[in-house]
């Protein structure tokens, strides 16, 4: 190993990407990061120190090989680089975009405490796009073709993974999803300023090369029964994500208020307007809040896109109201700053209690509650608890809902009473193998456990697709022997 080119942390200090200013991105939905060009990320890959147990990559859930692939482009040897990264991440184009690296893997980065971490997501994408820049990144293209057929249900990050990987290993994949293009809440639930659509349907191009069939459009339970994919497909997976928004109880609110909106509405009509479609076709086309007071209510990477869009929609105001501060918030750091250089106003130790009605009963404004941080919680974050007559109202003519996520009734969306679920609601798997209680039927992602990052459900996909593989590996060799003892009897 070359070491020369690294351990460089000390002379050498952390540096991002070039990032546009806030007065400049606020006009449109483009990223707002620069990529690295070859020599900054080599000098950011350099900073590693290539320690002996790398906490990056044990923070990471794809357990992606971090100290390597840094070593590798600091050295520029980018398309050694480019395939490790890619042997453990199906989309490293997109971790490196739109991870919390804050959380992951810099946020554990061993040389964090003291120099500031290593740049890691920047360096991911600059590979990537170095890969694609010179046509290393190729599609999925098996040693030898398998007869079985798999169906997957849900074309978000869990099940194109899965339809990657299993791809590979030369299973015909067909995958289902509700939504009229491939990608999930990532074509439809990230805003473009943090994940331009390009990227997306680059990699849909690539798994569509490699033989992957899509069937958009399609509601399973409306259009193809749950039972109809079984009975095609030797094996199904699971991947559908969740989509039920959580509510919150707020005096006065009724349900009629169509001022009164859940975040992935929102932030659908949004996304499908910068995609060309037609929104006032869709339900939520009124999603346009210009000139308009945005309270956003809480305090997740959700949260963080609805803000950040209404800027872009030019709101009159906008502010994100959660009920815990600032260090607490579960969605990223490097969001929150954005945001606040947009122009949004956040207020910490808040909840809101009711709305308050203009005289045409519109509602007007948002009434809120200070609270305090308490003791702790079963999740081992302290709880918040409301401060007596410390009432206060901020002005709101749309309040959209950025509470989190759970998952719809899938038995009976499926008309599938065999499939169990767990008290949450998400689909109950034996872990071990992935496989639900419906025998040759697989879940991952966020339908088996709750709303998540996009790396989990990669990984869960990549997990599934191996435990699928395994599973009609030794269906076929259980026929093979079936038919040999017929043969010999």
């Amino acid at each position: 190993m070359t070491t020369k080119a690294m351990l460089q942390f000390v002379s050498r200090d952390k540096e991002m990407p070039a990032k546009r200013k806030a007065e400049a991105r606020k006009g449109d939905f483009l990223e707002i990061y620069d990529d690295f060009n070859d020599e900054k990320a080599a000098l950011q890959a350099g900073r590693c120190s290539q320690c002996g147990v790398p906490f990056c990559q044990t923070h990471c859930p794809l357990q992606n090989n971090i100290p390597d692939w840094l070593m590798l482009t600091a050295e520029g040897r980018m398309q050694e680089a480019y395939e490790v990264s890619a042997a453990t991440n199906t989309f490293p184009e997109i971790c490196g975009r739109i991870c919390p690296q804050d959380r992951l893997c810099e946020g554990n980065c061993v040389i964090e405490k003291g120099f500031e971490s290593v740049t890691i997501g920047a360096v991911e994408r600059h590979i990537t796009e170095t890969a694609f820049e010179n046509g290393w990144v190729k599609p999925p293209q098996p040693m030898s073709e398998r007869t079985e057929t798999i169906g997957i249900i849900g074309a978000g990050p869990a099940g194109l993974a899965a339809a990657e990987q299993l791809r590979r290993q030369g299973y015909q994949i067909t995958v289902y999803d509700r939504y009229d293009r491939v990608g999930g809440l990532l074509i439809y639930g990230i805003p473009g300023f943090k994940l331009e659509k390009e990227v997306v349907t680059r990699r849909e191009a690539l798994l569509r090369d490699g033989g992957i069939r899509f069937e958009l459009n399609c509601q399973i339970g409306d259009d193809i029964s749950f039972d109809q994919i079984k009975k095609k497909h030797d094996a199904v997976l699971i991947a559908t994500g969740v989509y039920k928004a959580r509510d919150i109880e707020l005096k006065g609110k009724s349900d009629s208020d169509d001022q009164i909106v859940p975040a992935l509405d929102y932030l659908t009509a949004s996304n499908r307007l910068g995609l060309g479609d037609n929104v006032a076709a869709h339900a939520s086309g009124q999603l346009d809040v210009k000139g308009k007071n945005v309270v956003v209510i809480g305090g997740g990477d959700t949260a963080m896109d609805c803000v950040r869009t209404a800027i872009r929609q030019e709101a009159k105001s906008v502010t994100c109201v959660y009920r815990r501060d600032r260090a607490n918030m579960p969605g990223s750091a490097r969001e929150v700053m954005n945001a606040e250089e947009e122009g949004v106003k956040f207020e910490w130790l808040s909840q809101p209690t009711g709305l308050a009605r203009d005289a045409d009963g519109k509602v007007a404004g948002v009434i809120c509650q200070r609270s305090r941080l308490g003791a702790a919680d079963t999740s081992g974050r302290q709880s918040p608890e409301p401060i007596e007559n410390s009432d206060y109202r901020l002005d709101a003519d749309m309040v959209i809902m950025a509470l989190g996520f759970d998952p719809e009734d899938m038995p009976n969306m499926f008309h599938e009473p065999r499939l169990k679920v767990s008290r949450w609601g998400t689909i109950s798997i034996d872990w071990r193998t992935m496989m639900t209680s419906v025998d040759g039927v697989f879940a991952a992602g966020d339908i088996v456990r709750g709303a998540s990052l996009v790396v989990w459900g990669i990984r869960d996909g990549r997990d599934a697709a191996t435990q699928i593989d395994g599973w009609l590996t030794r269906q076929a060799a259980d026929k093979e022997i079936s038919a040999e003892q017929k043969a010999a009897s």
